[in-house]
C-alpha cells in the first residue's frame, strides 16, 4: 500500500481543514516547499498535493506554491484542486506533476476524463468525495445525485490510474477512516482505489490492509501526521506488511 502525505494549499500555505470548510482552517507551514521536504526525509515516496482554493474557484489558484513543491522535491506529485480542461492537465503534467487529480469534471464531463486518461494513460485520478452518499463538488460546496460506485464505474477500462475516495465526514477530524465504504468501492471497481479521510492512527493502516476484497491501493495521510497521531516510520512499515 502506497502511503501520500497531503499538502492542502490555501493562501500559498500548508493548512489542513476540518471536514473541508475553509473557514476552519490550520496553518501547519508557511513553507509549503520545506514541508514537501520533510515528508521525502521522512521516507515517503509519493505527495499529495490539492490546491483549495482552486477548488473552488475551478482554476488552479496556488501556483507558485506548487511550483515550489515540485522544483525541492524528485519525489512523483499527485496534483488537485480547479483543474478542469485538457489544457491545465497537460500544463500541470509538462510542469513535472506526475498525476492530475480531477474531481468536479469527472460528474459534470465525464468525457473530458476519458479523454484525458486516453492522451496521458496513468496519470488521470479521480476524486470520489463522498458526503451523504453522494459525490461532492465545488471544493466540496456543492453536492451532486451522483453516488460513489456510479461515478467509478464511468472511468472503468480507460485508464484512470486510481480513484481517490474521501469520507467528508471523517476528513481531518481523525475519527478513523471509513474502511467500509472505500472497500465497497474497492470491490465494485477495477481501478486501484486510495483511501482519504479520516486516517488517524497505524492502526486504521492495518484496517484497511486485513480488509477481505480487493485490496486498497493507497491511503492520504493529513492531519494525522501534522498533529503527530502517525508517526511516519510506523506507517511506513505498516503499510509494507
Amino acid at each position: 500500500m502506497i502511503l501520500y502525505p497531503a499538502i492542502d494549499l490555501k493562501d500559498g500555505q500548508c493548512v489542513r481543514l476540518l471536514h473541508g470548510d475553509m473557514d476552519k482552517a490550520t496553518v501547519f507551514n508557511n513553507s509549503p516547499a520545506d514541508q514537501a521536504q520533510r515528508f521525502v526525509k521522512d521516507g515517503f515516496s509519493w505527495l499529495h498535493v490539492v490546491d483549495l482554493n482552486g477548488a473552488i474557484e475551478g482554476k488552479s489558484v496556488n501556483t507558485a506554491a506548487v511550483q515550489s513543491i515540485l522544483e525541492s522535491i524528485s519525489i512523483p506529485v499527485q496534483l488537485g484542486g480547479g483543474i478542469r480542461t485538457l489544457e491545465g492537465i497537460e500544463a500541470w503534467i509538462e510542469a513535472g506533476v506526475s498525476r492530475v487529480i480531477l474531481g468536479t469534471v469527472a460528474v459534470h464531463d465525464p468525457e473530458l476524463v476519458r479523454k484525458a486518461a486516453r492522451l496521458w494513460p496513468e496519470q488521470i485520478a479521480v476524486a470520489v468525495d463522498v458526503r451523504d452518499g453522494k459525490v461532492a463538488i465545488d471544493g466540496w460546496t456543492g453536492l451532486s445525485d451522483i453516488d460513489a460506485i456510479t461515478l467509478g464505474k464511468r472511468f472503468e477500462d480507460v485508464g484512470v490510474a486510481a480513484l481517490i475516495v474521501t469520507d467528508i465526514s471523517r476528513d481531518g477530524a481523525l475519527t478513523g477512516v471509513n474502511v467500509e465504504g472505500v472497500g465497497e468501492l474497492a470491490d465494485a471497481v477495477s481501478i486501484p482505489v486510495i483511501a482519504s479521510g479520516g486516517v488517524a492512527a497505524v492502526a486504521d493502516i492495518e484496517r484497511l490492509k486485513a480488509r477481505k476484497g480487493v485490496e486498497i491501493a493507497g491511503a492520504i495521510l493529513g492531519r494525522s501526521l501534522y498533529a503527530g497521531t502517525i508517526k511516519p516510520a510506523e506507517a511506513l512499515v505498516a503499510a509494507a506488511a
